[in-house]
């Protein structure tokens, strides 16, 4: 059993996609006081040995940023806030007038149970496009290219190829297959 903990019930879905056939995936939503950090993984880290301290179950978290060149890397890993606060009209804004679109999307994610915690990243290159295309996804997906089509403008499955999130998650996923393995033994 993996148990996802976020409030965010479109990554839960997409971590239950990865693990089909392999583990039952579960989905708890538990509010993390987020620690103040440029590296994703540290957050992802202490986010996760906050929702083991509480939930005493082995669990995923994951922190993901988006990192724009020509804003410096804003909003890195304040992406969900700039989200909320901006959402993608206010980055497309910001954006207004400038030529480098060149961003990327990394993702870390934590993984902890009773001995330890294990990291795992993912990253994808991409641009931030000037207009918002496509209809599935959430987040950034509809102003977030690569190779020409945005996330949103991918099916759950396109997108679970090509993802930061998914290069996290296939990490994630042949070092849980391989320690499970272990254990069996």
């Amino acid at each position: 059993m993996i148990t996802v903990v976020t409030g965010n019930k479109n990554k839960a879905a997409e971590v239950a996609a990865f693990f089909h056939g392999i583990a039952d995936v579960s989905h708890i939503s538990f509010d993390c006081i987020e620690p103040q950090s440029d590296d994703i993984a540290e957050i992802a880290r202490a986010k996760a040995e906050q929702a083991y301290a509480a939930l005493k179950i082995p669990l995923i978290v994951d922190d993901t940023g988006l990192f724009i060149e020509a804003l410096s890397g804003f909003p890195g890993p304040y992406a969900a806030y700039i989200q909320d606060t901006l959402g993608n009209a206010g980055v497309l804004r910001l954006m207004g007038g400038i030529t480098n679109r060149r961003a990327y999307f990394a993702t870390s994610i934590a993984y902890i149970d009773e001995t330890g915690v294990q990291t795992f990243e993912g990253r994808v290159e991409g641009e931030i496009t000037d207009a918002p295309r496509g209809t599935d996804g959430f987040g950034y997906d509809p102003i977030f290219s690569v190779q020409g089509r945005t996330l949103a403008e991918m099916d759950m499955h396109e997108k679970n190829t090509v993802s930061h999130r998914a290069r996290a998650l296939f990490a994630f996923r042949e070092w849980y297959i391989s320690a499970r393995s272990e254990r069996n033994r």
